[in-house]
């Protein structure tokens, strides 16, 4: 599907929780021009929204699987650093080589950031965690 109707099923799939709540929104509006009834409109809002939609939240959330949580806690999102950490912990390289090809890895990220945070260098808070990590596999 591409065009006018990908795009649209594509936000039915993954921001379906929008949909429903602007769904809400007109159905109260509406709710009360249909009935008569002026009440209507705020008990429309208050079941689509407070009751409605958490319970399909919670019944459309994926069940995450066996072993997901520590792959999560553990990845860093960037794809090289993760292999290169699964070397080290596997033994396939020392420490040295480890922390060699750890700073070349980190300087190609510096070149490529182009506005480095305020808050501290990028670099500096990846190096500081993987040593942590490092320290962590040591004991």
């Amino acid at each position: 599907m591409t065009g006018l109707p990908g795009r649209i099923a594509w936000n039915l799939r993954h921001r379906w929780r929008r949909v429903f709540a602007l769904c809400v929104l007109g159905a109260g509006v509406a709710a009360p021009l249909l009935t008569g009834l002026w009440w209507s409109l705020p008990l429309v809002w208050f079941f689509g929204l407070f009751i409605v939609l958490p319970v399909l939240h919670t019944l459309v959330k994926p069940v995450p699987e066996d072993g997901s949580d520590d792959e999560r806690e553990n990845a860093t999102g960037d794809p090289a650093l993760d292999a290169l950490r699964e070397r080290y912990a596997r033994g396939d390289i020392d420490e040295r080589e480890f922390e060699r090809k750890l700073d070349r890895l980190l300087e190609t990220e510096d070149a490529e950031l182009a506005d480095p945070p305020e808050d501290g260098d990028a670099a500096d808070r990846v190096r500081e965690g993987i040593r942590r990590e490092v320290e962590r596999i040591r004991e």
